[in-house]
């Protein structure tokens, strides 16, 4: 896998080089331009000041091979040709360093024409009856030109090598708070969960770093609850499971009531075991990340309906249900089996509560897209300094049957839906109110 130095490197880089080198073949291009502009100018240049000279020499002869010069008495830069001729095409002058073949001097003004089989560069200038041309050769234009170019080229290739080496230190640079947190990482042991601390940190890496002592936070939450959770557990399973081992001892080793008892009670501990294995793992599932959503959907009256229906157990007589005059209908955001199951709770730790063949109480009412249930039984009450612990999971006070899950199943069906669980302790019983989300209409 590639390293994300060697990436960025490589990403930036070829960026880089290749906008450098767009700009440089620009510059170069136009220095090219430039430059031929200016051999070009030159050829003018040289053409004209031929021509003033040729107006302050004697007469030159009209016919015959003309007169030579070299090329310091027509003051011609070295490495071009003069030539000048009359308006029939006679040369009357030239300077020695000329090809054997006459320059073409009929077009005025520039002109590329073929000489001894090397391309020339000339420019022909009309002075009075008079022609003069000035020409140079073009390999000697590209070579002057190309010696230029490459030394415009290296100081650019020498600068966009530095530029890439300083990418490769900065992004190095950069990167060394990532590599700072992969170190602490590293040494870290396989079950530490403290949290990272790493100065300084750039603001851009703080984020991950928050978020990971976050995760490192909710990890060990989570160990720590499944820890609690198992050690729990065990000691809760542990009691019904050596009462009914005891019970069918008892029942084997005696006969007629004393044995239909036993077996009764090692009964009853195997419904409570199994009721106690439900509540824990419907309490895991809760707590986990597994979804609840299998599409139903229920107002307010039927989850208060079915929750009656799960709890009451063929008593329903017991559960009076106050419906107001005006209700919403609207289903109850949330997942049916989890709505119904923290209302189910409620009603069953109520019915456990109340003493006798005592009544429970169960009302609602909905307003701003919320439905309000109210349980109330008629049982002791609850200590006000016990209120805290009642969702505390397998915590009971002295007078409970149940298992201590009822309720830390319902607070965490409040804390991942969303809703709100309140208690309120009273001489006559515990009125305990939940608050759900409704849908909006």
């Amino acid at each position: 896998m590639m390293s994300l130095r060697l990436r960025l490197s490589l990403t930036l880089g070829a960026a880089f080089a290749l906008i450098w080198a767009l700009a440089a073949a620009w510059m170069l291009s136009d220095l090219r331009n430039q430059m031929m502009f200016s051999l070009d100018q030159r050829l003018v240049a040289s053409a004209r000041m031929v021509a003033g000279l040729m107006e302050q020499l004697p007469a030159l002869p009209s016919k015959g091979e003309g007169t030579h010069f070299s090329a310091e008495q027509l003051n011609i830069p070295g490495g071009m040709a003069c030539q000048v001729s009359s308006l029939r095409g006679e040369i009357l002058a030239r300077s020695h360093t000329d090809p054997q073949q006459t320059l073409e001097a009929e077009k005025m003004g520039f002109h590329d024409q073929m000489i001894d089989g090397a391309p020339w560069r000339s420019f022909t200038l009309a002075r009075g009856d008079l022609r003069i041309t000035t020409a140079d050769r073009q390999i000697e234009r590209e070579a002057l030109n190309m010696s230029i170019l490459l030394a415009a080229s290296v100081p650019v290739g020498v600068a966009l090598l530095g530029c890439l080496c300083l990418l490769w230190l900065g992004i190095g640079q950069g990167l060394a708070p990532l590599n700072r947190m992969r170190d602490a990482l590293k040494r870290r042991s396989a079950d530490s969960l403290e949290p990272l601390q790493i100065q300084p940190l750039p603001s851009e890496l703080q984020p991950l770093l928050d978020t990971q002592n976050q995760l490192l936070q909710r990890i060990g939450k989570t160990i720590e609850r499944e820890r609690r959770l198992t050690g729990d557990a065990a000691h809760e399973l542990r009691s019904p499971l050596t009462a009914i081992k005891t019970h069918l001892q008892v029942a084997r080793m005696t006969e007629g009531a004393a044995r239909d008892q036993s077996l009764a009670r090692a009964e009853e501990g195997a419904d409570r075991l199994h009721r106690t294995l439900e509540q824990l793992l419907l309490l895991a599932r809760v707590e986990g990340s597994l979804s609840f959503d299998d599409g139903a959907q229920c107002s307010a009256e039927q989850v208060a309906e079915l929750a009656i229906q799960d709890a009451a157990s063929g008593d329903r007589q017991r559960i009076r249900f106050k419906v107001p005059p005006k209700i919403s209908h609207a289903p109850v955001q949330m997942p049916a089996v989890l709505s119904i199951a923290a209302l189910r709770n409620l009603l069953d730790n109520a019915l456990r509560h109340t003493p006798g063949d005592g009544p429970v109480e169960l009302s609602l009412e909905t307003a701003d897209n919320h439905v309000q249930f109210v349980v109330r039984d008629h049982g002791p009450g609850i200590a006000d300094e016990d209120l805290q612990h009642l969702t505390q999971r397998f915590w009971r006070n002295g007078q409970s049957t149940g298992c201590g899950l009822g309720l830390a199943i319902v607070q965490a069906i409040v804390q991942r839906c969303g809703c709100t669980l309140r208690f309120d302790s009273r001489p006559d019983g515990l009125r305990v109110e939940l608050t759900m989300p409704l849908q909006p209409v």
